[in-house]
């Protein structure tokens, strides 16, 4: 029984990553690839501010002017910043490369720009973000901004998509732990020893995971500047935490009777062996069927695992690997999962479909066609049909 990986262009939710401590210098050009790494900081010293012309506030009623001009020079010079608070003109120049902290209001964004001389003034900033009542769009992240911005300019970017420095790194379903820590490496920048190296006990793993395989849950993730190996891997475990409390994975486990981290490892052989959405709740039977008769689960799926190998051929020679995971040769379940499952084949291996079947084939994988029969003859003639389409004799 076999079944081909999901396709690698599948993409799942985005999940923002914690910012980092450190605040990376983008390229003066302002451009950026995915996958393109971030040049390391520039010390940018901050540029002169330059008074710009003081705007009025405008249409101020003849008794506020009065007023104020009863007040006296102390009180102009006190309502100054807050009628017409120094601000820059134009774009700006240059880069530099901003950090906003979750949570932050519009005065501590203010204060963030004008330390790093993107405005002239915090108020500036302020004030342009309560006109145009967007403080509540402005979102955490590392932003690509300009020196000696005008107020009302910094706040056009920091509402720009194009602005923000992140990295998405897509990680499709069924990808086995060494595949993800690759793709990890490759688009995020991330050294792959560093991935590789990570101390399990800081990456938050349900108690009853014996590693990373099968917990780094298939997603669309946002890196920024400063994430660490850590960081990365301790989002997927999180995410994967997320999925199993939705899916209630421990007590419907038990229902199955099946401990979590057995639950998981049906999930991840169902992912692994393809097919449709559709047809994962029946290879979910067909794994039951089989476990509650004793036969030898035959996946596919698992002697490649065992053998490190992606193929849709499977011969007779790779089912005689020495290997716990070769379900050829040992009864019941692998010892942990082959790959790391999306939520939808969690809650087929919770949740199996009702029928007596006891083999599957995926006999077209090109246009992901699985068939299923409880009947050794027609298993042996849909093998035949996969093999024909395979090109195989």
């Amino acid at each position: 029984m076999n079944g081909p990986p999901e396709d690698e262009d599948d993409v799942g939710d985005v999940i923002p990553f914690r910012p980092g401590d450190t605040t990376p210098e983008d390229a003066e050009d302002g451009e950026r690839r995915e996958g393109e790494a971030v040049p390391e900081a520039e010390v940018i010293p901050l540029p002169a501010r330059r008074q710009g012309a003081m705007r009025r506030a405008g249409l101020l009623s003849a008794g506020l002017v009065a007023g104020v001009l009863a007040l006296g020079v102390g009180a102009i010079a006190v309502l100054k910043p807050y009628l017409s608070p120094d601000d820059f003109e134009g774009p700006g120049n240059g880069a530099v490369t901003v950090r906003i902290s979750p949570g932050s209001s519009a005065e501590a964004i203010g204060s963030a720009l004008a330390d790093a001389g993107v405005v002239a003034s915090v108020r500036s900033f302020v004030k342009v973000a309560e006109d145009r009542a967007v403080s509540d769009r402005l979102r955490p992240g590392h932003y690509r901004l300009r020196k000696g911005m005008a107020a009302g300019a910094a706040l056009d970017l920091l509402l720009a998509p194009a602005s923000r420095v992140v990295r998405r790194v897509t990680v499709p379903e069924g990808m086995r732990t060494s595949e993800v820590l690759s793709r990890v490496a490759k688009l995020a920048g991330l050294p792959l020893k560093e991935l590789q190296g990570v101390d399990k006990d800081l990456v938050g793993l349900p108690s009853y995971a014996k590693g990373l395989e099968g917990f780094l849950f298939p997603a669309t993730y946002e890196i920024e500047p400063g994430d660490t190996a850590v960081d990365v891997l301790a989002a997927m475990v999180e995410r994967f935490t997320t999925a199993a409390r939705d899916v209630d994975l421990e007590e419907q486990a038990a229902r199955v009777r099946l401990n979590p981290l057995q639950a998981v490892t049906v999930a991840s052989m169902i992912q692994a062996e393809g097919g449709t959405d559709e047809d994962y709740p029946k290879i979910s039977r067909v794994i039951y069927n089989r476990l509650e008769k004793g036969t030898p689960l035959e996946i596919d799926s698992t002697v490649l695992y065992a053998q490190g190998r992606r193929t849709l051929k499977v011969t007779e020679s790779d089912t005689k690997v020495d290997s716990p995971f070769n379900t050829y040769r040992h009864r019941g379940l692998p010892p942990g999962p082959i790959a790391n499952p999306g939520e939808k084949a969690l809650m087929a291996a919770l949740n199996p479909a009702e029928g007596d079947w006891h083999w599957f084939v995926t006999t077209d994988p090109k246009h992901r066609i699985t068939k299923f029969t409880n009947k050794e003859s027609e298993f042996v003639r849909y093998r035949e049909e996969l093999n024909k389409n395979l090109g195989a004799s």
